[in-house]
């Protein structure tokens, strides 16, 4: 009877290291990747889609990202609430996703055209189980910005607040407004027009 028990109760703390990872992963294979995109964001979040997909929250509406940091794929540190003050994009990406791929080029080019309008841009580098493919993306594309590794995807589930615009698909891309509050979000990838409509009512902003 003894002899029975011991390989169920290594199995249940076996179950309970790896729940973690695999609940994060699943949050993140429901629309990984996806060519669309869909507006919700749980709860009472205020904000409205266009037909475009680009959903936006009003100033009065806006809700502070939780903390979003980490080391870069370049192995820096990086803390996005050390951008106060400056509009930032987020973009969430994996080197294994096309529409990511579709994307890269555009959010290189926005990114180098904005840098002088006070407009940081940040990847969120998920799903990668190691750098090397996402280096190597991010040298075939020409992204001069950092990006945080995520490989599990921690900072994309814990970072944003419950019934706020948060990531729900790769690629997603969130732009934060000055005061590092979410103001806009896209479920799908970008080119540089849509980018732009995101970024250029809150470069404008008082």
């Amino acid at each position: 009877m003894n002899s029975g028990r011991a390989p169920r109760r290594r199995s249940g703390r076996r179950l309970r290291a790896i729940l973690p990872v695999t609940v994060v992963a699943a949050a993140l294979t429901l629309s990984a990747c996806s060519g669309g995109g869909k507006s919700g964001g749980g709860g009472n979040s205020n904000f409205v889609t266009n037909t475009g997909g680009i959903a936006t929250v009003a100033k009065a509406d806006r809700r502070a990202v939780k903390d979003i940091a980490g080391e870069t794929l370049e192995g820096e540190k990086l803390d996005v609430a050390d951008l106060r003050g400056k509009i930032v994009v987020l973009n969430v990406w994996g080197s294994w996703c096309g529409p990511c791929r579709a994307e890269a080029p555009y959010l290189a080019k926005v990114a180098k055209e904005t840098e002088a309008k006070g407009v940081a841009f940040v990847g969120i580098n998920t799903r990668d189980p190691n750098k090397g493919p996402a280096l190597a993306f991010e040298k075939d594309y020409g992204v001069g910005y950092p990006s945080l590794y995520d490989p599990v995807g921690k900072l994309i589930v814990n970072g944003f607040p419950k019934g706020s615009l948060n990531p729900q698909a790769i690629p997603s891309t969130i732009v934060l407004d000055r005061d590092g509050k979410i103001a806009a979000r896209s479920l799908m990838a970008l080119d540089a027009e849509k980018l732009r409509k995101m970024i250029d009512p809150l470069i404008a902003e008082k």
